[in-house]
């Protein structure tokens, strides 16, 4: 949990550095100030980094094998408005380290609350193992197909996600996008 908050300090340092550079610069012709990425208008930026990490997670039924402490780092790269991949490292819910790659489609259905949002990432998760190898279905060879729905609201660069992981349970992610 220390890395990944600390992952996303750096993420916050790295964002207000950049968003203070980039209000300094002048256009070509010296007049006005060039546009920074960050004052493009909403519905949100397509040339950003999103970094998060787990702050809650609860499963749906009591196993004393769970673990709700999944140490969730989590980056991902907005393509465009719509389409993203990514990344997560995490330890699965019976404190196994593992990692999802994943692509996916974030939409926003509702013009009046474009802070919110849905989206479903498809990808191949890998680290269960051992006696927990057939708690995921299609785990052949270490590796499964995996598809992920979640919610999310940003306010400025800061956003949260509820991330439903199949019918075993939920967790509620913090993060920051980046320029």
């Amino acid at each position: 949990m220390k890395r990944a908050l600390s992952l996303i300090a750096m993420a916050c340092l790295i964002a207000s550095t950049a968003a203070g550079a980039d209000s300094s610069a002048d256009s070509p012709d010296g007049d006005q100030p060039a546009a920074s990425a960050w004052s493009a208008p909403e519905p949100w930026r397509t040339d950003r980094f999103y970094l998060a990490t787990s702050v809650y997670t609860k499963h749906f039924h009591y196993n004393p094998d769970h673990d709700d402490h999944q140490n969730l780092i989590q980056g991902e790269w907005n393509i465009t408005t719509q389409w993203l991949a990514g990344l997560s490292l995490f330890d699965n819910s019976f404190g196994q380290p593992t990692q999802y790659l994943y692509a996916g489609y974030r939409f926003r259905p509702f013009d009046s609350v474009q802070p919110l949002y849905f989206k479903l990432t498809a990808g191949l998760v890998h680290g269960y193992k051992d006696q927990y190898q057939n708690k995921i279905p299609f785990n052949n060879a270490g590796v499964a197909p995996v598809i992920i729905p979640s919610v999310g609201y940003c306010v400025n660069r800061f956003c949260s996600e509820a991330v439903l992981f199949g019918a075993a349970g939920m967790m509620i992610t913090f993060g920051v996008t980046l320029p």
